[in-house]
């Protein structure tokens, strides 16, 4: 908790970015804060739209929600922002974790 009083207090501070929300939303989620979380990476990827690990982080977190669709559309947006900044290891993974949203059942 901490580290997110922290964190929290940079924000308020007016110290907004891409890297403090992303480093925000891995605190909430460790402490089950999911909701929370996925607004700190939508704020994420809105600094930062070619923030490739903030895409692949959100895609993860809606698909454990069971927010399939959204999940799939941050998977599909995610690879292209990786796929054009050339961080291919990240556009696989997530082009992986799209393919099994996308198996039939």
């Amino acid at each position: 908790m901490a580290v997110i009083k922290n964190l929290e207090a940079l924000l308020a501070k007016g110290q907004d970015n891409a890297l403090l929300r992303f480093g925000l939303a891995n605190e909430y989620l460790k402490l089950g804060k999911t909701e929370i979380a996925i607004g700190h990476l939508r704020k994420a990827i809105a600094h930062d739209p070619k923030y490739s690990a903030a895409w692949k982080r959100l895609g993860k977190t809606l698909a454990e929600t069971g927010r399939i669709d959204e999940a799939i559309k941050a998977y599909e947006e995610g690879i292209r922002v990786a796929e054009e900044k050339g961080d291919m290891q990240v556009a696989r993974e997530m082009q992986v974790f799209l393919k099994r949203l996308q198996k039939p059942l």
